[in-house]
């Protein structure tokens, strides 16, 4: 399985959309608060539609808490960085972490220990960020590609 992270997440759509993305993959998504939102907030529930009850979701207390359900390594996504994720070889047992919108990851989240590598998605020159959930999807999708896809149709 794999596992992707959302670190203080800000807008319920976005998590909400990464909640159908965890029914549709397998995948965890792990919610590190303090979240900006309810859980039970109407967009959070409207981007999910009705994949709530299939999706594997966990929301911890801190870092420390999310990090020690990733057994695999942990790839931190930020535009801080020249390493591409479509050049990393991703593990059963991943995780991919990602930062609050509009933020990103603070350097104390990068620093942690557990994290393996920063990474980034490809962008044109210019432009501040992607959408989380549409970067977590891209992410996802590359990891379970290259695991062949296991338990998909």
């Amino acid at each position: 399985m794999l596992h992707v992270i959302f670190f203080e997440p800000r807008i319920p759509g976005n998590t909400g959309a990464a909640i159908r993305l965890s029914a549709c993959t397998g995948s965890m998504l792990h919610l590190v608060e303090p979240l900006a939102f309810d859980m039970e907030d109407a967009k959070l529930r409207r981007a999910g539609l009705d994949y709530h009850d299939l999706a594997h979701v966990r929301v911890h207390h801190d870092l420390a808490d999310a990090l020690a359900e990733v057994p695999g390594r942990v790839w931190a996504f930020t535009g801080h960085t020249t390493t591409l994720y479509s050049d990393v070889s991703y593990a059963d047992g991943d995780g991919l972490l990602f930062g609050p919108e509009p933020t990103g990851l603070p350097e104390e989240v990068m620093s942690d220990p557990r994290i393996t590598s920063r990474v980034r998605i490809h962008m044109l020159p210019g432009v501040r960020s992607l959408n989380l959930a549409n970067s977590a999807s891209i992410a996802l999708y590359e990891a379970w590609r290259q695991l062949g896809f296991p338990g998909g149709v």
